[in-house]
């Protein structure tokens, strides 16, 4: 019932709209523009339409790069391999038998040159002319080497100096008295083009072998690192990193108790080999100060770890040994790591280990630390060209015809807009 009433208004509606077009049209000279050809469907509009803003004109099509639809999110790529290599040698041998370990290990990229300083009198420390130099030669040569130093904080580094001696000297260091030679020292590394040098400052402190150790005093300890560090950051053009390395466990004095903060130490490394003799792997990670605490401990401070030392040791040929480090390394990422290879360390220098030196090649062979190439999303074909559609003739009009605006109702009943001419008057004068 209500759909009939609607229909019967509707044909008043347009029954009283045609007349008043009509009356329009014969006081005033009207013209129908109807477009030609336009077809009407059979009912007419539900409801006039809003005034819609005119398109702006089609731009001609210029050729582009078809539009790539963002592809969904992926797990992000695993990062890449440790940087790795081996002390080989402190001096220029080092250098040469690193090219040799690349090719024993099918030409595994070796990215990192490790070498010490000598700890004997303070000239040596401050790295004499011509000892460094072919070492600064290789870290050039390439872009992503990078140059692990161990420097000692002492002269008479392994000369068995009592603790009362060493309290003294630490406590001398901390005031200052020694900052001209690490002063030295930075500026010939800066000099020689290695100002990126990664610096081993004071390794395996928590032990009772070096003068630089800080059992005596490990308040004046923290205290020397700083002034180094502060002093050898001061030099222009430097860019070095400092590595705080204890060795693994709690050895002499737990080391956390000599870690002198966040603000000087860049790295925090550890010397970790197979000791002591019948401990297994599973326990050199669980035990107090070990491998695991040492991850822990550089997550919690933000700092990136390294093993700037490790190898076999009082567990002789140990291969269960090498294979878990290797592993252990590979999941946790240091910076980088390097095999301390002379027996009875090492794989490759040292005929004593012949299993554990066929799992460190198998594991390293052909390795490239370089980081994958980011996956590429495949380019999606173009999206298809719309098959132009045939647009309606603009309505014809006379000129100085002016359209009318009657409404979509009245102007589907009359079959188009009413156009009145703005001339009319001028043809009754």
């Amino acid at each position: 019932m209500a759909t009939q009433q609607r229909r019967a208004r509707s044909r008043r509606l347009a029954f009283v709209a045609a007349a008043v077009a009509a009356s329009a049209a014969l006081a005033s000279g009207h013209t129908v523009a109807a477009g030609a050809g336009a077809a009407r469907s059979d009912e007419p509009p539900s409801a006039p339409a809003p005034v819609a803003t005119p398109a702006a004109p089609a731009a001609p099509a210029v050729p582009s790069a078809p539009s790539i639809v963002p592809a969904p999110a992926a797990t992000a790529p695993a990062r890449p391999a440790p940087a790795f290599g081996a002390y080989l040698d402190y001096g220029p041998r080092g250098v040469t038998r690193m090219a040799q370990l690349s090719t024993w290990l099918g030409g595994a990229e070796l990215r990192v040159g490790h070498t010490y300083l000598p700890g004997d009198r303070w000239s040596n420390i401050e790295g004499r002319p011509g000892f460094l130099d072919v070492w600064a030669n290789w870290r050039r040569e390439k872009a992503d080497r990078l140059l692990v130093l161990n420097v000692p904080m002492m002269e008479r580094n392994e000369e068995g100096v009592p603790d009362h001696e060493v309290r003294r000297l630490l406590r001398e260091g901390a005031a200052g008295r020694f900052d001209h030679h690490f002063r030295a020292l930075a500026e010939r590394l800066v000099e020689l083009g290695v100002p990126d040098t990664v610096l081993v400052l004071g390794w395996e402190m928590n032990g009772i072998t070096y003068t630089h150790r800080c059992g005596p005093d490990p308040e004046a300890w923290k205290q020397y690192w700083n002034r180094i560090v502060t002093t050898m950051r001061a030099v222009p053009g430097q860019e070095f990193r400092f590595d705080f390395t204890p060795s693994r466990g709690r050895d002499a004095v737990p080391w956390t108790q000599c870690y002198p903060g966040d603000d000087t130490v860049d790295i925090i490394g550890m010397d970790a080999y197979d000791q002591p003799r019948g401990m297994s792997f599973d326990e050199q990670v669980k035990e107090p100060y070990g491998l695991q605490q040492h991850v822990e401990f550089a997550k919690a401070h933000g700092k990136a770890i390294s093993f700037p030392e490790w190898g076999l040791f009082r567990n002789g040929d140990n291969a269960e040994y090498m294979k878990r480090m290797l592993a252990w390394m590979d999941e946790h990422k240091p910076l980088y790591q390097t095999l301390t290879d002379y027996c009875p360390h090492g794989v490759w220098q040292c005929d004593a280990n012949p299993r554990a030196s066929e799992v460190y090649r198998s594991f390293l062979f052909g390795r490239d630390d370089a980081p994958d190439p980011a996956p590429t999303t495949p380019a999606l074909p173009p999206a298809p060209t719309p098959t132009p559609q045939p647009t309606e003739p603009a309505p014809e009009r006379p000129a100085g015809c002016s359209p009318l605006d009657l409404g979509d109702w009245v102007e589907y009943w009359i079959g188009g807009k009413l156009c009145l001419r703005l001339d009319w008057w001028s043809r009754t004068r």
